[in-house]
């Protein structure tokens, strides 16, 4: 059985829009084959869904919202002619943007979200006709920024002061006091830093988490639907603590999930950073598995924006 497979010459499939992306061509065959050409092809495009459980009914009717085009190219690497038996190599290059072209369109940054997810694909294709089905292997790779359009580093991170009170929770339980500071601008290879202090609570604590939360919005018609989804927990306190002392917050952002914010014309990508922090209670134990974003009486919450780009 002859098969081909894609190899890229980074092994983390990372490469900036102005990059050659590169690599070879494996073809493994018992015996020689005729082809009618071998093509590289490289496709990228931002995916668009509007679920029913986010939208109305009008809404829900469109499901998948016609995908943005960002890049559609194909070169021929091999001519028509004969690959031998055994294992053949053949390698290859393709550059996604020439710099003296017209650079209006714009490569987004790789991103697999719940509703918008931003994908680039490798195919190699080994053409032999119709009596024969034609030899293919797909790659997904990923895009990041150009290094000229990044911020210089280090990012000076926007520290916000919050305060979690019962006149800003509006909570049943007796009252408690929680200050602390967030970084609310960060780049992507840098975690969220800050602090948080419980100065009082009368109430035991069980956990303090920080919850990642993305918020993905499409263009619909006339209308923006959006979406809060969790993206990730991290937890920095189990347990009732000690009072008075500075909690560390240091959340490192997740690949793939995460991307600079984006504010397109039919969609954008913000992001939300929610302290969470889950006081002892019974009614919390009938239920254990609640969407921890959903406000429940054991809950007090704080949300902070959260601004991400990519520096240097």
């Amino acid at each position: 059985m002859s098969i081909v497979d894609l190899k890229l010459s980074r092994s983390n499939r990372i490469y900036s829009p102005s990059e050659p992306l590169d690599g070879k061509i494996v073809v493994k065959s018992p015996f020689s084959i005729s082809h009618y050409g071998v093509r590289i092809t490289v496709n990228g495009s931002v995916n668009l869904q509007v679920r029913g459980g986010s939208a109305g009914v009008i809404e829900a009717f469109y499901g998948v919202v016609k995908p943005i085009p960002i890049v559609n190219k194909s070169i021929e690497v091999r001519p028509s002619g004969k690959i031998a038996r055994g294992t053949t190599e053949i390698p290859f290059s393709i550059v996604l943007r020439q710099p003296q072209e017209d650079n209006s369109e714009r490569f987004y940054e790789t991103f697999h979200g719940a509703n918008i997810t931003i994908q680039y694909f490798l195919t190699v294709e080994v053409m032999r006709g119709y009596i024969h089905k034609s030899l293919s292997s797909t790659v997904e790779f990923i895009i990041e920024s150009d290094k000229a359009d990044l911020l210089e580093r280090p990012v000076s991170p926007e520290m916000v002061i919050f305060y979690i009170t019962q006149d800003t929770q509006r909570h049943p339980l007796l009252p408690e006091l929680k200050s602390g500071k967030m970084s609310t601008q960060c780049s992507l290879l840098d975690p969220i830093n800050g602090e948080l202090t419980v100065e009082s609570s009368a109430v035991p604590i069980r956990s303090i988490d920080i919850h990642l939360l993305r918020v993905e919005s499409i263009l619909v018609g006339e209308k923006i639907v959006s979406e809060t989804s969790l993206v990730q927990t991290t937890q920095i306190a189990d347990g009732d603590i000690c009072y008075n002392m500075a909690l560390p917050i240091y959340v490192i952002l997740p690949r793939l999930l995460t991307s600079p914010t984006v504010f397109a014309g039919p969609f954008s990508i913000e992001f939300k950073v929610l302290i969470a922090i889950t006081f002892q209670s019974d009614l919390s134990k009938l239920h254990t598995k609640s969407d921890p974003t959903t406000p429940r009486l054991w809950l007090a919450m704080e949300s902070l924006p959260l601004e991400l780009i990519r520096a240097r």
